[in-house]
């Protein structure tokens, strides 16, 4: 028995995609650690081979029907080697397959998910705008009926994978009058859609391979059936998928803090200076042992919220901690790691430097450090956390 309970399934399939990590992804790590590259559609497509695209998707639409702790040990296992590359799958996996899941048609399900599920079409959620992040109800870009067509104006940010070349599931106000979380509504939007306009993609600090840029919807016109679910009832939708997305981000970072430890005890070995290895020294020796001890924390963590979705359970705030915790503790994992491996370890050549580069964007995404504490304190004081 393995100490975070894991099953002879659970075990194989991190084999699985270990041995995917390892085979596919680690050949090209820097070439993937690039800026102004193209979206790297051939090894998406192998990853969809393996299931990779649709985890815990029914099988009926060709996913593998997996629990969430399965999706977790993926989602680790991938960005222990390329954090740019998983930050593709989770674009691709994460919010727009979700909400098409949980609220589209059958017809809908048929043209979009199940070929962004198989590999032969991309996708992404677009929320962020210019003005509106962290308070996503404020968003600006309308959707307005005209005839048997939705018109799109407004413009979206940071939007992942937007190159793919496939679709998008946008998220537009419908009602100008309404409250913020009562007038926003869903649309696939195909990449190619009249009216849409895609930037150059973004010069970004890490996680280089998850192409970034803007999309522009000018009078950009769409089939009155991409209305995904309920007109105006999209935020609460969306919030659904906010908290599978949250511990999606926090296996990230411990993937990022696992590689990060386990490069750091291998240098720390052969590392000699004063006569004897450095891990023979105390101060080094004690960053390691705080290493291991918060992955081993946040891993935990994970996996008992994984447990309570599986179980139907509710796990919001369970979700919200441990995004917090997993997220901080992998930049602080990847600075002691640089620190260990010393002046190389601020080299290229060294994979603890992009790590560490990687590692400051899970801080950011699926709500930031800042407004997690904010949505978990609220549920403290509900009585609904730390009891």
């Amino acid at each position: 028995m393995n100490k975070y309970f894991l099953t002879e399934e659970q075990e194989n399939f991190r084999n699985k995609v270990r041995d995917f990590a390892l085979t596919e992804l680690a050949p090209h790590v820097s070439e993937l650690d690039q800026n102004d590259r193209p979206f790297p559609a051939e090894l998406m497509r192998k990853a969809a081979e393996i299931g990779l695209l649709g985890i815990t998707m029914p099988k009926e639409y060709g996913g593998l029907g997996a629990d969430t702790i399965s999706q977790m040990i993926a989602i680790e296992e991938l960005h222990r080697v390329s954090p740019g590359f998983a930050q593709c799958i989770q674009g691709h996996a994460g919010l727009a397959s979700i909400l098409l899941h949980l609220a589209g048609t059958d017809e809908q399900k048929k043209k979009w998910l199940i070929p962004a599920v198989k590999g032969e079409n991309f996708c992404s959620f677009a929320l962020t705008e210019k003005d509106a992040g962290s308070d996503s109800a404020a968003i600006q870009t309308t959707a307005v009926l005209d005839g048997d067509e939705w018109v799109l104006n407004g413009s979206k940010r940071w939007i992942a994978n937007f190159n793919a070349g496939g679709f998008f599931v946008v998220a537009a106000k419908t009602d100008m009058q309404a409250k913020a979380s009562r007038s926003i509504s869903m649309f696939c939007v195909d990449a190619s859609a009249p009216g849409l306009k895609l930037s150059e993609a973004y010069r970004k600090l890490g996680c280089r391979a998850s192409p970034c840029g803007t999309l522009e919807f000018e009078n950009c016109r769409i089939p009155r059936d991409c209305l995904i679910g309920e007109q105006n009832r999209g935020f609460p939708m969306m919030m659904q998928g906010i908290d599978i997305g949250r511990l999606g981000i926090a296996a990230a970072a411990i993937g990022i803090a696992q590689e990060a430890y386990t490069r750091s005890v291998a240098y720390a070995k052969q590392r000699v200076q004063f006569g004897k290895p450095i891990c023979e020294q105390q101060v080094i020796a004690f960053y390691l042992a705080e290493m291991a001890m918060e992955i081993d924390i946040a891993r935990t963590m994970l996996y008992r919220a994984s447990r309570l979705r599986d179980m139907g359970m509710d796990y919001s705030s369970e979700a919200a901690a441990v995004k917090v915790f997993a997220t901080e503790m992998g930049v602080r994992t990847a600075e002691k790691a640089i620190q260990i491996h010393g002046g190389n370890g601020y080299s290229e050549e060294y994979v603890v430097e992009m790590l560490w580069r990687d590692a400051k964007l899970m801080t950011l995404g699926e709500g930031t450090t800042e407004i997690c504490k904010l949505v978990l304190s609220r549920q403290c004081l509900k009585g609904n956390y730390g009891e």
